[in-house]
């Protein structure tokens, strides 16, 4: 049986213009991106309705991770990186069909230039991500609070993050809560500890650059690019 052709029918614009920096599932961070259908698929009429549900499913492309081959085993980050697991117990974008799924928060649809476009909170996409589908979140079917998380049950270490007053004002207003929840993750690869190393995050316009030391986040610079 041949496999019908996948359609894009939108992109996102968010703050991540680059994959180091992105919170490593969605939910995690309150950051508000933009859904941005395509000319073919920008009728209204096909959003009707949208706005009796609180949240949406997302399907879209690991754009930035498309293979020839795959493998039946990947290193997630979460165990260090040097541990072994199937393909297919990790969210990983090293897959044989490079697809992500992530559940984001409506905010709302707006009007603009390029149509009727959703605001969402929440999404773990890099900017410009190719989106095939959106599907309403269901709560009495897509909602499981008792059901076991394999190896990702284990908490997620956060970070204390230190920014100098002088240069979260070059930060918007509305874009400072959502940056500190990013930088409280911890971006780093999980193998990395050196606490005089300095990272750089894009987010948003600004390049951050930033060192961790003892589960310490201290901010360095925030500058335009």
């Amino acid at each position: 049986m041949e496999s019908r052709n996948i359609k894009v029918i939108a992109h996102i614009r968010s703050d991540f213009p680059e994959k180091f920096g992105i919170p490593r599932q969605s939910g995690l961070v309150p950051n508000r991106s933009r859904i941005v259908f395509e000319p073919e698929y920008r009728d209204r009429e096909a959003l009707r309705g949208i706005e009796g549900y609180d949240y949406l499913w997302l399907i879209w492309e690991f754009s930035e991770a498309v293979r020839d081959r795959w493998s039946p085993t990947v290193r997630p980050p979460r165990l260090g990186g040097n541990v072994r697991m199937g393909v297919f117990a990790t969210r990983s974008p090293f897959r044989p069909n490079p697809i992500g799924l992530s559940s984001v928060r409506l905010i709302g649809i707006e009007e603009t230039e390029e149509g009727n476009t959703l605001l969402v909170e929440g999404a773990d996409l890099m900017d410009g991500t190719p989106i095939y589908d959106i599907k309403p979140y269901v709560p009495y079917a897509d909602s499981h609070p008792d059901a076991r998380g394999g190896f990702s049950d284990s908490k997620t270490q956060k970070v204390q993050v230190s920014v100098p007053e002088q240069l979260l004002e070059k930060v918007p207003a509305e874009k400072r809560e959502a940056l500190i929840a990013v930088l409280a993750q911890d971006p780093r690869p999980s193998y990395q500890h050196d606490p005089d190393r300095v990272y750089g995050m894009s987010f948003s316009g600004m390049e951050i650059r930033f060192t961790v030391s003892e589960e310490r986040l201290s901010v360095l610079s925030i500058e335009e690019k």
